[in-house]
This record gives C-alpha cells, structure tokens and sequence, in this order.
C-alpha cells in the first residue's frame, strides 16, 4: 500500500471531476420544470431560503423568457445565487419545503433552475446592478468568502468604497477553497467573484491575512467601519495516538489541495478511512474515491439518524463505493516506519437520553482495527481562537459575539457568518453578510 498522486489518466480525472449537477441541455428543459410550479401565495420555498429569494418570481420570469430579470430577482436577494445554486442543500431548504412533495411528486428543481438563469448572467456579465455615487465612506472586510463579498455587493451598491484583505491568492473562502471540485468548479468560482466586483468600488487585496499582514488596529484608523468574515477553517483535531504519523491528513487540507494544487498532484492512498460525516467528510470520502483510491471507508461515532450530512449527500458517497460503519470512535492510530498502517476503533452503543432526548454514544469496550494506508479527520473545524482572542474581541470558545446588529464589543467593528455561527451553509454566510452591511448603513445614518 502506497500513497502516490497521479493515479489516473486525464480522461478518468475529468470523468470522475465533471459536473456532478448538469444544467438543463435546453431552453424547452427548462420550461417544462418552470411550468410545473404552482407559484405558490406565500411561498414556504421561500420562507425556507435563508436569503429569501423570492422563487416563485424567478420561476415565473423564465416562463415569459424574462432570463435577465429572473437573474436580477434571484442575485439581488443572492448576490451568490450561482454558486448557491450549485452548492445548497436544497433537500433541506427551498426543494425541500415544494408543496409537490406533500403529494408524493418530484419537487421543482429550483437550484437548476436557479442555476439557469444565473449561469447566463455570470457567463454573458450582464450589468445588473448600479452603484450609487461614492459617499467618500470607506469600510474594510477581512475575508472574501461567501459574508465579505455579500456585506461588499451591498455596501458598494449605496455608494460605500470597500477594500476587501484576503489571505488567499483568490476569493471565493470556502465555495473555492473547501468544496468538492465536480459540484462547483475553481473556474466558475472566479467567474463569480469576478462578476459580484465587476459592480466597482470593491478592492480585494490578496495574500493579506489579519494579524499577520494587517492588524485590526490600522483597519479601524484607516476606515470608517470594519467587518469580519474570516471563517473557520482550523480542523478539530481528534487527540488520540498516531495522529503525527504520515498519511495522517486534515480533510480541510485535501480538499484545498485539490482546488489548489489540481488532480494529479493530489496524492492519495489506496485504502482511506475518512473521520466524521458532515458534508466536509463526504467530499473528501467522495473526492478520495475519484482520486483513485480502491477502498474508502468512512467512520462514524454516532447513527445515520444523528449525521449532520444530508440523505443525499450520503447516498452521493455510497454510489461511490464508500462503505460506512456507524458507532465507532477512533482510539488510536498505528503505523510502520512513521507512516499509518492501522486505525483502530472504538466500538459504540447509544446511551440514556439526556435531558434534549439525544443519546449520546457510550464505549461497549470492544474495538475494530482497519487496515489503511491514509486517514482522513474530518470531525469538524473549529473557529480561529487565538486569533480572535488576540483582537481582544467577545468571543464564545472563539466564535465572534455580536448583538442583533452585527456589532462586536469594539465600536465599529462588525462580523458575522461562519465566524460568528461557527459553521453553517454559504447561503447562511451570505445573509449574514447582507446583514452585516446593512447594520454598517445604519450606522452611518446615525452619525
């Protein structure tokens, strides 16, 4: 057993890396779907969207050809409704919230729809929205990910100069950085943050990282407001033994890798455990396979009834090949000649319910040992802590404190999505993005 890189040919890494989502092949495919919705009074597809896209809207605008304005309807409630489109747990939200599925038919597929019309407006740059005159106000956002670029869009539109400082060469944060690469692609992903700052009077300035390159200190002399939307992005570690061992890899680590580095260059091993099964732990479990893995197994502590992953996305893993074992815990991590050779695992059962009704898993004091060459941890990320107790800034185990404004413990200092949340959907960090920027608008009314 071996972990090598370039396992494949380009043909595999193209088949195996294409669009996982394909758009409709047609305008008539498109209508057909758009023709379904009942354009529902009081839409819950809307109520469920955490942007409040208005859905029926944009559907109807495609019904009458209207693609430009259903494009502006869907971006200017989602100024990331293209990489949303492709990215969205949409079981769980718009689709699943259709009407048709109370009466066992297939839902609309909005995120296709979605898709559609966004798609054009991104690929033919249709200037849909207009800035304002510039105020001479000026804010900086720390992070370009899904909440900086969203609080931007908005700020820049009122006529706000928005200076962005990015750690990364590109922007995007966790839709170009953390995603697997065949539900939305790298080049897609600077068509799209290429589109939200084509509107002007938004700068991002790369390879700028707060408390290395900036200080939040000179933000705050040098403008008249600050917003924060760094993310999370430090992997939990698992602290047993072995965790040192080579072949031993963050999921959030390979994952970047292979937007960063590409295919090929991404070595992997032919038997892979993958830890945890949140959506992180499915596109490396996922990605893994694709990469030329021959067995991937993912591990979980807990029931398919308690995973924060979604039925499709599992099922997504399981037609990849992956085997799954429910309620087992790693213990320790073994290997030869410094590298993994074995991962051993802890044996659960669920315990009493505690006082929510949740049974937390408890050891039966029997173990499983796997034979890998490479694991996988992908038990979740944990907010930036050090960096924003350095910053003096409220925090909750370092996730950011904010008040029903998006306002921080320091004056004029704003922030909000997975630094905030500690993690949720890039459609979350997008509202709270827009949030943030209208909380920075009132306050400049204010003063």
């Amino acid at each position: 057993m071996a972990i090598t890189n370039n396992r494949l040919t380009a043909e595999q890494y193209e088949q195996n890396f294409s669009d996982i989502h394909p758009p409709f092949d047609s305008r008539e495919a498109a209508l057909v779907d758009a023709n379904r919705c009942l354009f529902c009074y009081d839409a819950p597809c809307t109520k469920s969207c955490p942007t409040s896209i208005n859905i029926p809207k944009f559907i109807k605008q495609i019904t009458t050809d209207n693609i430009k304005g259903s494009a502006y309807t869907i971006l200017d409630a989602n100024i990331m409704g293209g990489g949303c489109s492709k990215v969205c747990p949409v079981e769980k939200l718009c689709e699943g919230s259709c009407v048709f599925n109370l009466m066992d038919e297939p839902p609309i597929p909005i995120a296709k729809l979605q898709r559609y019309s966004t798609e054009k407006a991104i690929a033919h740059k249709w200037p849909l929205f207009q800035r304002k005159p510039s105020t001479g106000r000026k804010v900086a956002i720390v992070g370009a990910g899904p909440a900086g670029l969203s609080c931007a869009h908005v700020l820049s539109r009122e006529g706000v100069d928005v200076t962005i400082y990015e750690k990364e060469r590109k922007g995007g944060g966790l839709m170009t950085y953390g995603i697997a690469a065949y539900k939305v692609t790298p080049e897609f992903c600077e068509d799209e943050v290429n589109f939200i700052t084509s509107l002007g009077g938004i700068e991002i300035k790369y390879e700028q990282e707060l408390g290395k390159n900036v200080s939040l200190s000179d933000l705050q002399a040098n403008y008249d407001a600050v917003y924060i939307g760094i993310g999370v992005g430090v992997a939990r570690q698992l602290d047993i033994p072995g965790e040192d061992l080579a072949g031993v890899e963050d999921a959030i680590r390979f994952i970047y890798d292979i937007r960063e580095k590409g295919y090929p260059s991404v070595p992997v091993g032919d038997r892979v455990a993958v830890i945890g099964l949140g959506m992180t732990a499915i596109d490396a479990a996922t990605q893994a396979k694709r990469l030329g893995a021959k067995e991937v197994t993912i591990v979980y502590r807990r029931t398919q009834a308690e995973m924060p992953s979604t039925e499709v996305e599992l099922n997504l893993a399981k037609l990849d090949g992956c085997s799954l074992i429910w309620l087992a815990s790693p213990k320790e991590i073994k290997g030869e000649n410094g590298r993994v050779t074995q991962l051993i695992c802890n044996v659960m059962e669920l315990g009493v319910p505690d006082t929510s009704g949740r049974r937390t898993p408890v050891e039966t004091g029997e173990t499983i040992t796997l034979a890998v060459d490479m694991v996988i941890k992908a038990a979740g990320q944990v907010p930036f802590e050090d960096l924003v107790d350095s910053n003096q800034l409220n925090n909750w185990k370092g996730k950011i404190a904010i008040d029903s404004n998006c306002a921080t413990n320091i004056p004029g200092v704003f922030a909000g999505g997975d630094c905030v949340n500690g993690g949720k959907e890039v459609v979350d960090a997008v509202q709270a993005g827009k949030d943030g920027a209208k909380a920075i608008l009132k306050l400049f009314v204010s003063k």
